[in-house]
């Protein structure tokens, strides 16, 4: 099955990191786009905007869509032998997190901070899509992700090879308290639902964010980045 990107910014950065890009849909006129395909030898095809928001199934493409490759999936144990030998590793659990701006900015940030990986499920979640790369500014092509069937059984394959996991819940033990000085399976859990109770009942420690406000509860994405950042400043403080 064909895989788009867009968004004119997105596919002008594709074009000069040379990344590989069968064939280019325009419904306006750019003329760094153009310069820069015809640089790369990428064919461009003018069609209308209609046609692009049916092959992205958005209307926030910007009359730039590019074709790529599938985007790469990794298996759980080539994720684990991403680890650095001078730290400790950080893969990021994804409990059926539905919305691909959720994900592209899970992404994003777990680039900027360099963690080892990211899995989700293969099923009753978002997977990696057109929207989330865009939204990962290119991380999509960067972070190692696995899609695996069933998360529980693959929380308990990490464990037992010392990975200890790192749950979100409302009712848990403020983030802080722990040091991360151990290999971590950081799980977010559903945007509605949070994590589901065979995972919670599995993790090793359940961490909350302190909430004063009147909100009772953070974006999916904003408590990832806030906790990624927290166990990257305990591991390397200034």
């Amino acid at each position: 099955m064909a895989q788009f990107v867009y968004g004119k910014n997105v596919v002008k950065q594709m074009l000069m990191d040379n990344s590989k890009i069968k064939q280019i849909y325009m419904s306006v006129d750019d003329r760094d786009v153009e310069q820069l395909a015809h640089k790369q030898r990428v064919q461009l095809k003018r069609v209308d905007k209609k046609t692009l928001t049916q092959m992205t199934k958005t209307d926030r493409h910007q009359g730039v869509v590019a074709e790529v490759d599938p985007y790469r999936l990794y298996s759980v144990d080539e994720i684990v032998q991403n680890v650095s030998e001078d730290g400790k590793g950080l893969i990021i659990m994804l409990d059926e997190l539905e919305d691909p701006h959720n994900l592209g900015a899970i992404l994003r940030t777990a680039d900027a901070i360099g963690a080892t990986g990211v899995i989700f499920k293969k099923t009753n979640a978002v997977g990696l899509t057109a929207t989330v790369a865009k939204v990962s500014a290119g991380a999509i092509d960067t972070v190692k992700c696995a899609s695996v069937t069933n998360l529980s059984r693959t929380l308990e394959d990490l464990q037992k090879k010392g990975w200890w996991a790192v749950g979100t819940d409302m009712d848990g033990q403020d983030y802080r308290s722990v040091k991360y000085d151990f290999n971590t399976v950081l799980i977010i859990g559903n945007e509605g639902k949070g994590i589901s109770r065979l995972l919670r009942e599995k993790c090793d420690f359940v961490v909350s964010l302190p909430m004063r406000g009147k909100i009772e509860s953070l974006n999916a994405a904003v408590s990832a980045g806030i906790l990624m950042y927290s166990i990257y400043n305990m591991r390397f403080p200034l």
